[in-house]
């Protein structure tokens, strides 16, 4: 998908929603507008009902750990309009502490299953989500696997310049039989 990034949306946006926009960055061509997470729905709402704009179609939302730093998650919403072949990005930035959005399944019904992927990997949760569950991680797994403070496991990969190395650290079975602890 192709298409372009016109900075006139940004100040559409700022005219309107002057409370809601925080800060417009400009970075290779790419308008990227951040707002208020309480903005949201209306903004997005206002994006795919404008007649100029009709971004149409959410394109991706992704999560990411900016840990150590605060605010830590970033939210990221990339729009297309099929009309006008425009994009455009909004970012919520929410604190640890607090991390929860809204849905915006109820203006993009395909905003579900990033939402719950989101939510998987990074634990920020959408607020007013019809299915708030893991999506890709199993029910009982503790944690979100792509914050940066997750604990990692540890295993190296077995080449032919390490085999003995790694066979050597390798549990083995024992010869004897197992203890029933009848005898």
């Amino acid at each position: 998908m192709s298409g372009y990034y016109p900075p006139e949306f940004a100040d559409i946006l700022r005219e309107n929603f002057p409370d809601a926009v925080q800060e417009v960055i400009e970075f290779r061509d790419q308008i990227t507008v951040v707002i208020d997470r309480d903005w949201l729905i209306e903004i997005a709402t206002f994006l795919r009902d404008t007649e100029g704009m009709k971004f149409n179609y959410l394109s991706e939302l992704n999560g990411v750990d900016y840990w150590p730093q605060a605010p830590r998650f970033g939210i990221n919403y990339i729009f297309y309009s099929f009309v006008h072949n425009h994009l455009i990005q909004l970012k919520i930035f929410v604190d640890e502490t607090d991390p929860v959005v809204p849905s915006l399944t109820s203006v993009f019904p395909g905003a579900n299953w990033p939402e719950r992927e989101v939510y998987d990997m990074f634990g920020v949760r959408f607020e007013g989500h019809p299915d708030m569950r893991r999506i890709l991680m199993p029910y009982d797994w503790t944690g979100h696997p792509l914050r940066k403070d997750f604990p990692l496991g540890y295993e190296e990969v077995q080449y032919t310049f390490n085999i003995d190395r790694i066979e050597a650290n390798k549990p083995t079975p024992s010869a004897d039989p197992p203890q029933t602890g009848t005898e």
